[in-house]
């Protein structure tokens, strides 16, 4: 459903800054799903997760599934060639980029954040080990302490039974997510 209106705003004539136009805009009251969190059938116990517009860095990474064992979060994807470097091993940005969105793949299944209601404050990684191309990799995420905006977590990242990288992490919730899970 959208709903029309008109809206006058200055500055959109980059010669004349000063003067105002009327513009016609659609807003959606219900806007479309951008964000996915559902089982995965061909997995059971985990579910999907990740973005719905396929534009966004987190479908670079490819699908991703997360599940909540004794209290720790299991984060996977399976990296592929576009995620390599040079010697055919896990490139380390794209092993950074992982584990940052694992951090928020595990705090929504914590249920302590909502899609695109927090930032990575802080972010320290220690590579161990190469990651396989092929292999799924699996980012094991702990959250050590919740406070009212932030977020401490920590975790290890494997890959069968190799450690691949160690990480801990702050994140800070937005005063809205933080207003409503205190409650």
């Amino acid at each position: 459903m959208s709903k029309d209106r008109c809206v006058s705003i200055r500055g959109l004539d980059k010669l004349d800054p000063y003067s105002t136009r009327t513009v016609h805009m659609v807003t959606e009251t219900n806007p479309p799903a951008t964000f996915l969190y559902e089982e995965d059938p061909d997995h059971p116990g985990w579910m999907r997760w990740g973005f719905t517009d396929p534009t966004r860095y987190n479908s670079f990474l490819g699908p991703m599934l997360v599940r909540i064992d004794d209290g720790i979060a299991r984060v996977r994807m399976t990296p592929e060639r576009r995620h390599s470097n040079l010697r055919d091993s896990v490139h380390g940005g794209a092993m950074l980029g992982f584990i940052d969105v694992s951090l928020f793949a595990a705090s929504r299944s914590f249920g302590l954040i909502t899609a695109g209601s927090a930032v990575t404050l802080d972010l320290s990684t220690q590579f161990i080990g190469g990651g396989r191309i092929g292999e799924p990799l699996e980012a094991q995420v702990e959250l050590l302490r919740e406070t009212g905006r932030l977020l401490f977590l920590r975790g290890l990242v494997v890959q069968g039974e190799d450690k691949v990288a160690s990480f801990s992490a702050t994140i800070r919730k937005s005063a809205k997510t933080a207003a409503t899970t205190a409650e």
